[in-house]
């Protein structure tokens, strides 16, 4: 009895002494708010202030903790929500003009005859082409409240008359699930980019589509999914998981365990499966691949996951602003925590990709240590580590060969997807007339020598194989002329490399220099081999995305996919598949 009342009383004195240190800190708050409001020596935004010094408190707690502004709230939920009011279409800004991408299927768009490919110019009487047109600009004022209307001029192909649509504004549904299809006879394959609203109804659909078709075995794509909704992630679980398995439970020092268990009969529940994930994957995507592999549901093939164990909870504030803030941790049915740490501060949390990049762990498994103290089971007694993400049961290193100095640059001036909108503005009738379906694209784009055009286009745009490599080569050589050649006769020529080579027969030094150059040159040769794999693969894609849709650009991209092949790969090798879901401890 004396025991119970001294628990009692340490905890009443313990709740008086929070309150007062909330007290004082509010009084603190107050009075340094009011210093400021009558002394300082410039007019101020009180509340701009206050809004910085939460965010500057919530910093000190984790990198999950975060205050949303008022008018970034509904964005920041959109994507979860899964629609929003609009006119049903997908966008690309080029050279000043809006293109429609793609138009939405049943959406007002199309129910006017809004087609792919089209240009927007006018809106609302309002020109929409220029300099200032911007994304924010075409969302506010194509999007709009349910019901509403919006004038819309489009030019055409090569017409120069503009073709005017009264569009009605509608829901607009935002797929969370990017495209599934048929890999062959028996491999499905699903790519799910976020955990939203919408998930689990889609997850039914493909399934069940899938699953018309023949589906054996099934590839779910995770990779690059940074979570969403706890709740649908255990929805989704529940598709793969028998009888009332554990999926997650969570709990925090405020927050009591809490568990999440499989409940009904789910769509997979037989079947091989393969779950991919990578760096981004992450929070509900760790849920779902942590559960499936600590009850040794299916194999995990890819890179270290990037390890989001925290539960944050929406505060909503007075004006309409947001506190979400971390209340528990979620853990894994063996009881990982797979919370990476945090205590070098937001910063250094930030930069955990890069860390990991020059560590080596994104190109070899073995660099990737765990402390013995997190050392967890599977339900088949297999070995596994929290603290710091999903490590996968096979490792698919990143691919360094889509690397290469010219495709990078490529990729840095938009020169894909600006090749791309182009090519099929002036290829689009002629081509869909020879492949109306997508069954027939690849056989007609063979024809077309479409890499070609590429990269002429790109030397057009000030981007070649040997602009980069002149360059490439006038760094190395460079600060060696500088430092040691100081003749002005160096600025008659165009580059530091036709100098280097007009002197390469009487310094010693340069020769070596210009010697390793060509060697480094030699070697970066298979690099850019299987870069072109890509730079044609990714062409492809695009074009085939803005000529059938955006499910037909994941389909094209695959036959390049080293960590989907590896995935297949598992698949298809029953005794590999069955020895790693059943390798002992």
């Amino acid at each position: 009895m004396l025991f119970l009342l001294a628990i009692q009383a340490f905890s009443l004195f313990a709740q008086k002494n929070n309150e007062d240190v909330l007290k004082m800190s509010n009084i603190k708050a107050t009075q340094t708010l009011g210093m400021i409001d009558y002394f300082y020596v410039d007019t101020t935004d009180l509340n701009k202030i206050c809004e910085k010094g939460i965010e500057a408190m919530l910093k000190e707690l984790d990198p999950h903790s975060v205050f949303i502004d008022k008018d970034e709230v509904a964005k920041m939920n959109e994507p979860l929500v899964g629609n929003f009011d609009g006119i049903g279409v997908s966008f690309q800004l080029l050279d000043d003009t809006i293109h429609v991408v793609d138009v939405i299927s049943g959406g007002p768009s199309e129910k006017v005859g809004v087609l792919a490919g089209d240009k927007i110019v006018k809106v609302d009487d309002m020109p929409a082409t220029g300099d200032s047109i911007k994304n924010d600009w075409v969302f506010k004022h194509l999007r709009g409240k349910k019901g509403t209307k919006v004038s819309v001029s489009v030019i055409r192909g090569r017409s120069k008359t503009p073709i005017v649509f009264e569009i009605k504004r509608d829901k607009i549904p935002i797929n969370s699930i990017d495209t599934w299809f048929m890999i062959d006879k028996e491999i499905g394959y699903i790519r799910l980019n976020r955990f939203a609203q919408s998930s689990n109804e889609e997850m039914v659909q493909a399934i069940t589509d899938l699953q018309s078709e023949g589906m054996q075995s099934l590839i779910l794509d995770l990779r690059g999914n940074g979570g969403g909704y706890l709740n649908v992630a255990v929805d989704i679980c529940d598709q793969f998981l028998s009888g009332d398995k554990l999926i997650v439970y969570t709990k925090g020092a405020k927050s009591p365990r809490q568990e999440l268990k499989a409940q009904k009969k789910g769509l997979f529940e037989q079947g091989r499966l393969v779950i991919m994930v990578d760096e981004s994957s992450a929070s509900a995507s760790e849920i779902l691949s942590g559960a499936v592999q600590d009850w040794d549901r299916g194999v995990i093939v890819g890179r270290r996951t990037f390890g989001k164990g925290l539960v944050q909870r929406p505060f909503d504030m007075y004006d309409g602003s947001q506190i979400r803030l971390t209340t528990s941790r979620y853990y894994t049915p063996s009881g990982r925590c797979i919370q990476k740490p945090y205590n070098g501060g937001v910063e250094e949390y930030q930069m955990d990709y890069y860390n990991r990049l020059s560590h080596g762990e994104l190109l070899s498994a073995d660099s990737v240590h765990f402390a013995d103290s997190l050392r967890c089971f599977t339900s088949g007694n297999r070995l596994v580590y929290g603290g710091g993400g999903i490590m996968p049961d096979v490792f698919v290193p990143i691919d360094t060969m889509r690397a290469s100095d010219y495709m990078i640059n490529l990729r840095s001036k938009g020169l894909f997807n600006s090749f791309a909108l182009n090519w099929v503005e002036e290829n689009r009738e002629q081509f869909l007339q020879k492949a109306p379906t997508y069954d027939k694209f690849s056989k007609e784009y063979e024809k077309m020598n479409v890499l070609s055009e590429f990269e002429k286009y790109s030397e057009q745009e000030g981007v070649s194989r040997n602009t980069i490599k002149k360059e490439w080569v006038n760094i190395m050589v460079s600060d060696y002329l500088k430092k040691e050649m100081a003749d002005t006769t160096a600025s008659s020529y165009e580059s530091y490399s036709d100098y280097a080579e007009s002197l390469i027969s009487d310094d010693k030094m340069l020769k070596e220099i210009m010697q390793k150059a060509k060697e480094e040159d030699k070697k970066n040769e298979l690099i850019n081999k299987e870069s072109d794999k890509y730079i044609a693969s990714t062409l492809k894609a695009l074009i085939a995305r803005n000529l059938y849709g955006v499910k037909y650009y994941y389909m094209t991209t695959f036959e390049n996919d080293r960590e989907l092949k590896e995935a297949i790969d598992v698949l298809k090798d029953n005794k590999r598949y069955n020895s790693i879901l059943k390798a002992q401890k």
